[in-house]
């Protein structure tokens, strides 16, 4: 494999990740991001996904690490996207 096609390997896999809810894979519970913070005030919310984000990626994708996320604010609506960047271990 070369080095783009594992580059889009590792951003499928993460996409996969990012996009399941924890306990919807049956053989592994865990895979998946958590969303029950939803509800919570907004610091807390952030705090919350950002550890996630991390912990998971470590967890299911050890050819990356997070080095920083920051948020993407999406103006009158109030929705907030989580921009994480990595790095190739």
């Amino acid at each position: 494999m070369n080095e783009t096609e594992e580059l889009r390997h590792i951003a499928d896999c993460l996409n996969i990740l990012y996009r399941t809810p924890v306990g919807s894979v049956a053989l592994d519970r865990d895979f998946g991001l958590d969303w029950s913070f939803l509800d919570l005030p907004l610091p807390a919310a952030k705090a919350r996904l950002e550890a996630e984000l991390i912990q998971k990626t470590m967890k299911y994708e050890p050819r990356v690490r997070v080095s920083e996320i920051f948020w993407e604010y999406a103006g009158r609506d109030g929705k907030m996207k989580p921009k994480v960047v990595l790095e190739i271990v």
